[in-house]
């Protein structure tokens, strides 16, 4: 995969076989076929509780062992620091409920995220009569986070900071680590989260390198099986309570917060994307981000470029040559028109026509506050174009085409 033989990644995605271009992504990403093999294995051969003495629950642990690993490894972190469930909105929530907090302490959260690092902190305020913080940038179609915005919020009673690592519509990057270290110089208690479900496809994460203290991601939009899985460091979980039965030991992440059973042979198949991506040492990912700011770059050129008959507003990073700030997740409106209209009649005209059918997506993307309160959107919001490494040039320019033609109409 280093250097993007674009026929043999696309090979190892059978769902691309299809005449199909996926522009949704960010929504979730097409499967490994090693993957899916990995999760028909284990239902076949290893389909047993944990606990017993026979070779198939034998079989069950060590897989899934194998598994928790595997996600340890993608983050660069140690495996008691890893919990799964059965999504990033579930695990947020759960770990909103084994934090200690008490009253007059100060939540500061981010109206560029998605609900799902919101409502878990606007719940626990409200009924623990904490202090909620909103972190709202400005900017009419380019907002982002900046630790030098944040510093007002920032006190002494801080206790936590939730921010996304990469917007689910805007694309932008955010700077983690001077986040966090600004975060830590005003107070030294306080505990960052980071989203970075629309980040972790697209760039490696060193969860503790960024300085954050949890991390949430979806294995479903990192090309395997459908599963969350949430990062916390050793020193933050030694400030948690868990939520498990009280007479289960609760000496990893995953016994505080892990309800019940997980989906074994879910987890169990992360070692096959993992395989894949390689950890974040890896210069596979090079080869993604040359590949994706290829992209981007092409269709942020065509929306930017002043040849559309309509004038087209790009939310987020527009410049075409600032690829490295941005994840390949491009989200725009076209002037007096209704984003919903627009991709209904674009998939309905792809799919009735001889070439391929396109799939993206119009919407807020469950970040409200991002798109209705900061963007000041109708609620049709945008319309988002969300690639992977494993779309073409070809693709996006045949997107482009199609696109064009029907807002010139």
């Amino acid at each position: 995969m280093t250097d993007m033989d674009m026929q043999a990644v696309r090979a190892k995605f059978p769902a691309l076989r299809d005449d199909q271009v996926f522009l949704d992504n960010a929504g979730g990403s097409q499967t490994l076929g090693t993957v899916i093999d990995s999760i028909r294995d284990y239902l076949i051969n290893s389909n047993a509780q944990f606990g017993g003495g026979y070779q198939a629950s034998q079989r069950a642990v060590s897989r899934y062992n194998d598994g928790v690993e595997a996600g340890a490894k993608f983050l660069n972190a140690h495996k008691d620091e890893i919990a799964f469930g059965a999504s990033a909105t579930q695990l947020l929530r759960n770990l909103s409920m084994a934090l200690p907090f008490e009253q007059g302490d100060e939540i500061i959260v981010s109206a560029l995220d998605h609900e799902a690092n919101v409502a878990p902190w606007k719940d626990v305020a409200a009924r623990l009569n904490l202090t909620l913080k909103w972190w709202k940038p400005s900017h009419p179609t380019n907002p982002q986070l900046l630790a030098a915005d944040l510093a007002p919020l920032l006190s002494a009673r801080t206790r936590l900071v939730a921010l996304t690592h990469a917007s689910n519509v805007l694309g932008t990057v955010h700077d983690v680590g001077a986040i966090a270290a600004a975060v830590r110089a005003a107070s030294p208690e306080a505990l960052v989260c980071v989203d970075g479900v629309a980040y972790a496809p697209h760039r490696p994460v060193d969860a503790a390198a960024l300085g954050a203290d949890f991390y949430v991601l979806s294995w479903y939009k990192v090309f395997g099986p459908h599963v969350a899985m949430l990062y916390g460091s050793r020193a933050a979980q030694r400030r948690m309570r868990s939520l498990g039965h009280f007479f289960n030991p609760s000496d990893t992440l995953e016994r505080k917060i892990g309800f019940g059973s997980t989906s074994y042979e879910l987890v169990a198949s992360i070692p096959a994307a993992v395989a894949y991506t390689g950890p974040p040492s890896s210069p596979e990912w090079a080869a993604v981000a040359a590949q994706e700011s290829a992209l981007q770059a092409r269709l942020l050129g065509y929306l930017t470029g002043g040849r559309p008959s309509r004038e087209i507003v790009v939310y987020g990073e527009a410049d075409p040559r600032a690829t490295a700030s941005r994840v390949p997740v491009v989200s725009f409106r076209v002037a007096g028109g209704d984003s919903r209209e627009l991709v209904e009649e674009l998939e309905r005209r792809s799919a009735e026509g001889p070439g391929p059918g396109f799939g993206f997506r119009w919407g807020a993307f469950y970040s409200n506050t991002l798109v209705y309160d900061v963007l000041r959107l109708p609620p049709d919001g945008v319309v988002r174009v969300s690639m992977a490494h494993y779309n073409t040039v070809e693709e996006i320019d045949g997107f482009i085409e199609a696109l064009d033609k029907l807002i010139a109409e």
